[in-house]
């Protein structure tokens, strides 16, 4: 009985020891994933005004006027320090762009713009799904900024890069590739149920209430 005992708890003591090496790993894990993607993606992130019908269509229209502007500075073929620092010298035509627009819709809504490095939940775009985490992104407010967001990259440049049926196209997973790790670019496209569960992980760890 007392060999018994001593060999449950043995096992016991091994249990737990796994169990936090897997913790410690995935955590690890998880951080390194995070690292790679905010350090290799920069976002465009617009929030509306409100989730009405009129201001989430509004916000739509800064998006096209910006994304538009964004195309004249030509970044799709810069990296990302250099989209991030050519945005800085433009922040002010951003804001200026968005007001044009809102004003010209009848609106009189504020306009915040600002380049920083911000906490976004899971994301998806197409087929490309971003986990929960902290990015490099210029982030532009409408207003109350308290609608729905919309969000896409900046670098690398799938905001320029069209959407057919949900997915991303060859052109836009090609830019990922080049920029983003082999693992990186598998936790990002891949549906497998082993990238999946490594998917959560990063999701999980870093997901903020």
């Amino acid at each position: 009985m007392r060999k018994f005992s001593t060999n449950l708890k043995n096992l016991t003591i091994i249990i737990i020891l796994f169990i936090a090496f897997f913790i410690i790993n995935a955590h690890s894990y998880a951080i390194n994933v995070s690292n790679g993607l905010s350090s290799n993606i920069f976002r465009l992130h617009i929030l509306a005004n409100s989730d009405s019908e009129e201001d989430q269509a509004l916000k739509l229209k800064v998006r096209d006027a910006i994304l538009q502007y964004m195309e004249t500075l030509n970044t799709a073929k810069q990296d990302k320090q250099s989209v991030i620092e050519l945005s800085k010298e433009h922040i002010e035509d951003f804001k200026m762009i968005a007001e044009k627009v809102i004003h010209e819709n009848g609106y009189d809504y504020s306009v915040s713009a600002e380049i920083g490095n911000f906490y976004f939940p899971t994301k998806y775009y197409g087929n490309i799904s971003l986990p929960a985490g902290d990015y490099d992104a210029l982030k532009i407010e409408i207003g109350d900024a308290k609608g729905q967001n919309w969000w896409c990259s900046l670098f690398p440049p799938l905001c320029f890069v069209s959407v057919s049926a949900g997915v991303v196209e060859e052109e836009g997973e090609t830019y990922l590739k080049e920029n983003l790790s082999e693992e990186e670019f598998e936790i990002v496209s891949e549906t497998s149920p082993e990238i999946e569960f490594k998917f959560k992980i990063v999701e999980l760890i870093n997901q903020k209430k």
